[in-house]
């Protein structure tokens, strides 16, 4: 069933969180699941594919996207989920990993995006050169040096520099 908060109009959906996910699934061929410090999964039923990645893996997401989308033979569209910090809080550096994902995706030429994923991009582009420093200098990365030292953050940089995705679900073609 069909919302505005399901972005159905739009080729590129954007939100945050579980739950942000969940609206946006619906319909979508693809969800990516945006997490620059890396180590969260989604916890969802989604009938399409979920791959995770960050900022570094933007243009293999890109280029994955794209490849689904010759292989439906339409327009794939693409659900970008913000991981989000601890109990699904906002985490900037989680906003940029999406927004750079969302902008790849246009570069590409799947642009048809919604007014919210139009605004990650924003904030990407905006802060296209301090992806690395946010990582330490967000809320959620000064709470994980406060617990745990420096170790995660220097593991996030090697994880958001990297462009490597991983693919949680494979997509199938509809029947």
């Amino acid at each position: 069933m069909s919302s505005p908060r399901n972005q159905p109009q739009y080729q590129i959906r954007f939100d945050w969180g579980v739950e942000g996910a969940r609206a946006i699934a619906p319909g979508a061929h693809i969800l990516v699941w945006a997490d620059a410090l890396g180590g969260t999964e989604p916890d969802l039923d989604h009938d399409g594919a979920i791959i995770t990645g960050s900022v570094g893996s933007r243009a293999a997401i890109a280029a994955w996207v794209l490849d689904r989308q010759v292989e439906l033979g339409d327009r794939a569209t693409v659900a970008v989920v913000a991981a989000g910090g601890p109990d699904g809080r906002f985490a900037v550096e989680d906003l940029l990993a999406a927004g750079a994902v969302i902008d790849a995706l246009a570069e590409v030429g799947i642009d048809y995006i919604s007014p919210e994923a139009a605004a990650a991009v924003g904030a990407y582009a905006g802060l296209r050169n301090a992806t690395g420093h946010v990582l330490s200098a967000s809320v959620t990365g000064q709470e994980i040096i406060a617990a745990e030292g420096r170790e995660p953050i220097e593991a996030a940089r090697k994880h958001n520099d990297g462009a490597d995705f991983t693919i949680l679900k494979e997509f199938s073609l509809p029947a």
